[in-house]
């Protein structure tokens, strides 16, 4: 059978497949038609550490960092110098051997991957090269974002995070039932977490989406309905949409 048929099947399965592991197995099945730029963490979300920094703001990063694994770079993430693990930085530490050049001493070289990289394939890759973190650069070999294999097994099994201050970053609840959603916001991971079903064959973010249906920057008080959602424009730059609210899907009348 070829994936549409496995999909049918699937769908069709019914009580016989447990509702989590039948999206867990869809999901396997749309590794194929989702890129590692659908789910990348934007180039201006990465966090990493400026070797050009003061010491001893290098250190308060290396000390609070929610993240394993950090790219060090110098001025900008441009010039990436390579990926470090925070585990052997704090070695460093502990043993007072700490230094800026110590730092990239133990830095691995960064890995880079296509923008158009399907996310099966990806899988792939991080499991040939033993690695788990990546730039995705784009044709001219300008980095767009980062990917994690822990990424790429979120969109097959959900959330790892139990913290709800962490799913919940960019999404914040209002007393009329809407949600106030930063425009940076991932529309995947606003589906995946919220229960849309904002389209995803476009732009990547919430603010991509509003600007393509627009056609131009909205002020704010500007109300539009993407695939049957009310969305209300709550405050923009000069060139992009900074927070939006989202209201419930609208439902349909039945026909009479």
């Amino acid at each position: 059978m070829n994936r549409d048929e496995l999909r049918t099947v699937l769908i069709e399965a019914g009580a016989l497949i447990t509702s989590r592991h039948q999206r867990m197995l869809l999901s396997i099945l749309d590794l194929e038609n989702v890129t590692v730029e659908d789910i990348m963490i934007p180039r201006n979300e990465i966090v990493g550490i400026d070797l050009d920094s003061d010491i001893d703001e290098i250190l308060r990063l290396l000390t609070t960092s929610q993240h394993t694994r950090l790219p060090i770079y110098r001025e900008n993430i441009d010039h990436v110098l390579g990926i470090i693990h925070i585990r052997n930085a704090l070695h460093l530490i502990a043993q007072e051997n700490f230094t800026k050049q110590s730092l990239q001493g133990i830095a691995r070289e960064a890995y880079f991957v296509p923008e158009g990289t399907s996310l099966h394939t990806q899988l792939l890759n991080f499991q040939r090269q033993k690695r788990r973190i990546a730039l995705v650069v784009d044709e001219y070999g300008d980095i767009l974002g980062l990917v994690t294999l822990e990424d790429i097994l979120e969109e097959i099994v959900g959330e790892f995070t139990t913290d709800a201050s962490s799913t919940m970053r960019d999404v914040h609840p209002q007393d009329d039932g809407s949600f106030l959603v930063n425009g940076s916001a991932s529309v995947r991971e606003l589906n995946r977490l919220m229960n849309w079903g904002l389209p995803t064959d476009g732009p990547k973010t919430l603010n991509g989406l509003i600007i393509e249906h627009m056609e131009f920057i909205p002020e704010p008080g500007t109300s539009l309905l993407i695939a049957g959602y009310p969305v209300e424009i709550v405050q923009t730059s000069a060139n992009a949409v900074k927070t939006a609210k989202i209201f419930p899907a609208l439902r349909r009348p039945p026909q009479g």
